[in-house]
């Protein structure tokens, strides 16, 4: 297939009759409401996200192999594990929110994904239960990727349907300024657990606090997601693959360019993750400056991603999905240049903060453009589908690729020639893409 710049009639057409709404568009929620919803999306990215944080420890605890980065490899590639049932979850759950709607779909992928942490918090050590341990961890990795896959496209869908005329990029943007909120804690408890506890005390049982933590979150997550109303629920009438083969018959240029377009985001936010990782191994700094970054990255993401999307409800999406995006593929080489020739605490948090603000700002761009451009009968889906396909492809491989390069290469530039070349792919698929301020999201 040839992805080429979509007509205008691509974009403004109407739904075909088996896509059409059996009533009337719902009223907007409240902006309480939309609060609830991206509060539960946060616990699910935390829930994600702290184990890319603690790889190195929980390389050593249940993959002992040989070599500096054998353990660590073998981490990441389980971390990476976890993005590759992204997109049965995106089919599955996507197409399901699609189907009973967006709220029974935000309520399963909570329940999903507390399960895979409840196992990643408990599980015993190589040393204690032998080759059962990784093949545990292994498999609430995927059991967590099934539930994020399926997240992101029922939420973000709410938020789009929910959004007062005119608002919303501010209004989706608060589903990446949320995972900001859930890097930012998890960094706090990072910087908080490396300062009260010995490497040691770290390594043996400090970082699994985190995951136990996030559990006692699990129940109010449930309860504000019950109470949230429904922007769609009128596709009883279809099934599951009917909605899935629509997408794909009728919405394959969204599709494919969607992907690409979610490279350059989903490495340059999975190298912003690993900086905690390549600051201990490479940069050899101190754990607790390590975790200082994550922090820094979590509040650059939020206060970056808000700006995006105020940004894209007063210039469109085009252009901020534009210009941050080449911004980094001009920065980040010589930002990586100046961190590995100074390799201090404040270049650490410098380089950490432009990458996550800009990746934040070209992140929220996409994340909106992309669900409006699609009916809202497969809206769901169809993003689900986007991101699950480009962060399993290009996110969930980034980790084990940039720890390959630098053990190959023993050159420490090498993540931030990975993010260029990314960017550049990304550029030009986001180009295909038209303007979507403007398009009737109830259609």
């Amino acid at each position: 297939m040839n992805a080429t710049t979509l007509s205008p009639t691509e974009v403004q057409t109407a739904v075909r009759p088996s896509d059409t709404p059996s009533s009337a568009a719902p009223s907007r929620i409240s902006r309480k409401a939309v609060a609830a919803a991206v509060a539960g999306n946060a616990l699910e990215f935390y829930d994600f996200v702290i184990y890319a944080y603690f790889a190195v420890y929980i390389g050593k605890t249940f993959f002992p192999v040989a070599g500096e980065f054998g353990s660590l490899l073998a981490a990441v590639a389980t971390f990476g594990v976890g993005f590759f049932t992204r997109p049965l979850g995106g089919v599955l759950i996507g197409a399901f929110a699609d189907k009973a709607g967006r709220k029974p779909a935000m309520i399963l992928t909570v329940a999903l994904i507390t399960v895979g942490t409840l196992g990643l918090a408990a599980t015993p050590s190589y040393a204690s239960i032998g080759i059962a341990a990784p093949i545990i961890v292994v498999f609430c990795r995927l059991l967590q990727g099934l539930a994020l896959g399926g997240e992101v496209g029922p939420a973000t869908a709410l938020l789009i349907e929910a959004a007062p005329e005119g608002r919303r990029g501010f209004y989706s943007s608060w589903q990446i300024a949320s995972q900001g909120l859930a890097v930012a804690v998890g960094g706090c408890l990072g910087v908080g657990l490396s300062l009260a506890l010995s490497p040691e005390q770290l390594a043996s049982w400090g970082w699994r606090v985190p995951f136990v933590l996030s559990l006692a979150l699990v129940p109010i997550a449930i309860y504000i997601r019950r109470s949230l109303p429904e922007t769609h629920a009128h596709g009883q009438e279809r099934s599951g693959a009917a909605i899935v083969g629509s997408v794909f018959r009728e919405h394959r240029k969204i599709l494919v360019l969607g992907v690409l377009a979610t490279a350059s985001t989903a490495v340059a936010s999975q190298v912003g993750n690993y900086m905690v990782t390549y600051a201990v191994q490479v940069l050899k700094l101190p754990p607790a400056v390590a975790q200082g970054s994550v922090l820094m990255g979590g509040l650059m993401t939020f206060a970056f991603a808000l700006v995006g999307g105020a940004l894209c409800d007063r210039f469109g999406r085009r252009v901020v999905n534009a210009v941050p995006r080449l911004a980094l593929l001009v920065l980040i080489v010589p930002l990586f240049m100046w961190l590995a020739g100074v390799p201090t605490t404040g270049t650490l948090l410098v380089v950490t903060a432009v990458l996550a603000a800009l990746t934040a700002m070209f992140g929220t761009a996409g994340l909106v453009q992309v669900p409006e451009l699609l009916p809202i009968a497969v809206r769901s889906t169809g993003l689900s589908l986007v991101y699950a396909i480009g962060t399993s492809i290009f996110g969930g491989t980034t980790q084990f690729i940039v720890t390959w390069l630098l053990a190959v290469t023993k050159n420490p530039m090498a993540p931030a020639w990975y993010v260029v070349a990314m960017s550049a792919v990304s550029v030009w698929a986001m180009w295909m893409l038209p303007e979507s301020r403007d398009v009737d999201v109830q259609r």
